[in-house]
């Protein structure tokens, strides 16, 4: 709302919708960051992505019961938080600038978009996998994390609308009633993810 919505000050002062898309993804990368290094966040690995919970899943470090109820409770705290943001900010947020922050592909298409997810996650799993595995680097796994998201909200964003999660999609897609290649960000995710830990 703040960067896209036609009457927002700030996206009345930068015009330029790259700048704008670095801001959005410095804000997305330091909300990771952030949520990382919370208590909760430590608590419960961080898992947010049903992805990331498959793939932790097949790798023997979430345990069934969790990998059953971590995608329930992220499909719904996604949902929750798009309702509060709508309680926040109205109708602004449906505005068609904004649009719940729905997920598309972008101009080149589904094929693009789907390979483009599939890339993504597969490097943001490589990266938490390697990373979190070396004794001196695993502490900054977090900070990999947050810049990787920045990276890819300021990059690869027209490409798929830069999604990695099953769950955020789905909650803005279903108040901004937008289903366009759904089916991308339910399977290109999970595959990139799976495909990084094996």
């Amino acid at each position: 709302v703040v960067l896209e919505h036609p009457s927002s000050p700030v996206r009345q002062m930068i015009q330029d919708a790259t700048l704008r898309r670095v801001l959005f993804g410095a804000a997305m990368g330091a909300t990771a960051i952030l949520n990382i290094y919370s208590p909760w966040g430590k608590r419960s690995g961080s898992h947010l992505n049903p992805a990331t919970t498959l793939t932790f899943w097949r790798l023997g470090k979430v345990e069934t019961w969790d990998a059953v109820f971590y995608p329930l409770s992220q499909f719904v705290g996604g949902l929750a938080g798009v309702i509060i943001s709508q309680l926040l900010f109205g109708s602004l947020i449906a505005h068609p600038n904004v649009n719940y922050v729905a997920t598309t592909p972008g101009p080149s298409g589904e094929v693009v978009a789907f390979a483009a997810e599939v890339l993504i996650t597969f490097i943001l799993i490589s990266v938490v996998l390697r990373v979190s595995n070396v004794e001196r680097l695993a502490r900054y796994t977090g900070l990999f994390v947050g810049v990787l998201v920045m990276t890819y909200i300021s990059i690869e964003a027209p490409l798929s609308g830069m999604s990695m999660n099953p769950a955020r999609t789905l909650a803005s897609a279903t108040p901004a009633g937008v289903w366009t290649a759904l089916w991308i960000y339910f399977t290109a995710p999970p595959i990139g993810m799976l495909l990084a830990a094996e």
